[in-house]
């Protein structure tokens, strides 16, 4: 069964689009099977996928307001490989549909169901704020990965976030755990980054990926060319970064599996 897992931070800028669309190509290219929801109205991963967000037929919402199935709703994204359930400027108007609608808060959880065996990963991208998507988001999911960078406005974002996590645990869904914590446009040289990463080491541990996000001008031109990194430069440090990254993730879950069994 296929794990989900929602890709959220209620700042914005941390590269949370960025980190979805990558570690989702990324893990298709270790053959795994990948689905991408994207549950923000500006539709970046979608486009960043190389998806016309405004020639859409269907889209996520379509989804969340019960007309459309999930996977009447999935495209492939030809170069990378990863399905997606696409969005755009309309899933805006998602709050005002929901407020009076019957479970609105598990609508994506409902229609995921019947997709769960058939994917390895479902990354949802969520918007950069805590609304009915994101609670939809945290309804859904298994885990929560966390992009950040390394500057103590993030940190104060984090607290925020984690304090969401755990009335969602403590009213809807008690499965809910953090599933990691990524650096984002991480530099080494900075002092600051250095200490911030440091903190987070020590209050999360093994929680923050190994694997930390240079700053990388790759990862910011690939969006317009409506590619993941990987296939607009897979020599760039951001494509190996979230290379390595997919590695630990199927490393992390393997480990899990065996402590299980």
């Amino acid at each position: 069964m296929g794990k989900v897992i929602a890709v959220t931070n209620q700042k914005g800028g941390v590269g949370k689009t960025t980190s979805s669309v990558n570690i989702a190509a990324s893990l298709v290219a270790t053959k795994r099977k990948v689905l991408l929801i994207d549950l923000d109205p500006q539709g970046n991963a979608t486009s960043g996928c190389g998806i016309e967000k405004d020639e859409l037929e269907f889209h996520i919402l379509d989804v969340l307001l019960g007309e459309k199935k999930a996977a009447e709703c999935m495209i492939k994204a030809e170069k990378s490989g990863v399905y997606i359930i696409p969005s755009n400027a309309s899933l805006a108007t998602a709050e005002a549909h929901l407020l009076t609608a019957f479970n609105r808060e598990s609508r994506l959880k409902d229609a995921l169901l019947p997709l769960l065996d058939k994917f390895d990963y479902i990354f949802i991208d969520c918007p950069p704020s805590l609304s009915v998507l994101t609670v939809n988001a945290l309804v859904a999911a298994n885990t929560v990965m966390i992009p950040m960078q390394c500057e103590y406005y993030a940190l104060e974002g984090l607290s925020a976030l984690l304090k969401t996590v755990e009335q969602i645990v403590q009213h809807v869904n008690p499965e809910l755990e953090i599933e990691g914590i990524l650096r984002t446009m991480y530099d080494p040289r900075n002092k600051l980054s250095v200490e911030v990463s440091a903190q987070l080491h020590e209050h999360f541990g093994d929680k923050v990926y190994r694997t930390a996000i240079p700053r990388n001008i790759r990862l910011a031109e690939a969006p317009s060319y409506g590619v993941p990194a990987l296939f607009y430069d897979r020599l760039s440090r951001g494509a190996k970064a979230y290379l390595a990254l997919a590695g630990e993730m199927i490393r992390r879950q393997e480990s899990t599996v065996e402590t299980v069994a």
